[in-house]
């Protein structure tokens, strides 16, 4: 019989793309969040190979910009490693560490990377990672703050 379910074999569930729900007044919608976390990965993998190797300094807010959790951690002589969920190649890393000198390390965690923005200034360039868990009201993981950011600084010379 078709369409009916083997007691002996396994069921293939399919993980659901995360989406945040955008209430205004009675009306509601949900937006797909996976293409532009994809896009933000995969920009953000290609930065951190131009700066492997180089001194970084990484500096973290949450919420709004109320505080630092980190302000000017260095990382010397950065090393990448990424860590993927899947075999396929192509899909972006759902880990990355960044590893400096003397054990140092930071992790990544990039099922909430939403954007990755580059500022330049006279002496330095800012590649600023945000993170967003959906709206306040309506989060997309209840254990995690709404916003967070993720500012790498490079500076030149």
């Amino acid at each position: 019989m078709a369409g009916q379910l083997d007691l002996f074999q396994g069921v293939k569930l399919a993980e659901p793309v995360p989406k945040t729900t955008v209430r205004l007044g009675r009306k509601a919608a949900q937006i797909p969040l996976r293409k532009k976390q994809r896009v933000a990965a995969k920009r953000l993998m290609e930065i951190l190979k131009e700066l492997e190797g180089k001194d970084i300094y990484l500096g973290s807010y949450s919420a709004g910009g109320g505080h630092f959790w980190l302000d000017n951690l260095k990382l010397s002589k950065l090393r990448v490693d990424g860590f993927r969920t899947e075999s396929d190649v192509s899909c972006p890393p759902s880990v990355i560490v960044l590893w400096g000198s003397k054990g140092a390390c930071v992790r990544i965690f990039t099922d909430c990377l939403l954007a990755v923005r580059e500022q330049e200034y006279q002496n330095y360039h800012h590649y600023l990672l945000d993170f967003w868990n959906g709206f306040g009201q309506c989060p997309i993981n209840g254990y995690r703050s709404h916003y967070a950011c993720l500012a790498v600084t490079k500076f030149k010379g």
